[in-house]
């Protein structure tokens, strides 16, 4: 995992789902940039147009200061209207996602899931995992989605429930996630809203205590591609089929790194 893009449908879920994770993969030196296909805001006035330009331009200035603190690379924006994904044709999503993947061929794609109850967040999971087919120049080994607080755990049809099964260690990290989501005038909000800091440091310290950890993010992981070259690196004594294959012809099973 060198190169990382976060696909999130609104400036903050960046930081709500995946927040401590990125600054963890940061500190390692990994490339994490974040992709924010929706604008945000426009949803709470009566009409999209009726939305001052001023608010969406200090939306994305929040999240410019998030991201500083998260330690993203970069950090782009489309402008698919705010809680109205559902109204767009979804080759056009699919089309804007697929545009910076070939721009950043990352290898790990972090985004949203697909039970989620908030509309945006599924059509960005479904324009993500179209966009990722496995065929032609595809570069995207890994899929994760991610929990994103007030959208996740609020779609009680509980159809596609969010069942982590990897987790990331976020102790060393917690207060810079908090500290982030701090950044977003509009969006941040007071215990017990789950988007509190306090919530997220007790879901965060609850995902922990599903894996034996103090802190921790959860993902599902949607899809992963193992080629030949990462089986080596899991089964350096070529054990792979249920036999012993060398990797290299050295007359022994042995297996030879070349610079």
């Amino acid at each position: 995992m060198r190169n990382v893009l976060i696909v999130a449908a609104h400036p903050d879920d960046e930081i709500l789902g995946v927040g401590g994770t990125v600054r963890v993969l940061a500190d390692a030196g990994v490339v994490v940039r974040a992709l924010i296909l929706a604008e945000g805001q426009t949803s709470r006035t009566e009409k999209r147009e009726d939305t001052p330009p001023d608010v969406i331009i200090r939306l994305r200035e929040n999240a410019a200061v998030a991201a500083e603190i998260m330690g993203f690379a970069s950090i782009d924006f489309c402008d698919f209207p705010d809680n109205r994904m559902d109204g767009v044709d979804l080759l056009d999503i699919i089309k804007a996602v697929s545009q910076y993947i070939e721009k950043y061929s990352p290898d790990t794609i972090f985004t949203h899931h697909h039970g989620d109850l908030n509309i945006d967040h599924r059509r960005v999971c479904e324009a993500v995992l179209t966009a990722c087919r496995p065929a032609g120049k595809d570069t995207v080994r890994r899929i994760y989605a991610f929990e994103t607080p007030s959208s996740t755990e609020w779609n009680y049809t509980y159809e596609n429930s969010f069942r982590p099964n990897v987790y990331v260690d976020i102790s060393e990290v917690i207060d810079a996630k908090t500290r982030g989501m701090e950044c977003y005038e509009s969006e941040r909000t007071e215990f017990p809203h789950p988007r509190s800091g306090e919530a997220l440091r007790a879901l965060a310290q609850y995902r922990g205590s599903n894996s034996g950890m103090e802190y921790a993010e959860g993902f599902m992981l949607l899809r992963e591609i193992l080629e030949i070259e990462r089986l080596r690196d899991l089964y350096p004594m070529g054990r792979i089929g249920g036999g012993i294959k060398p990797w290299a012809d050295t007359g022994s099973h042995c297996r030879v790194l070349a610079a």
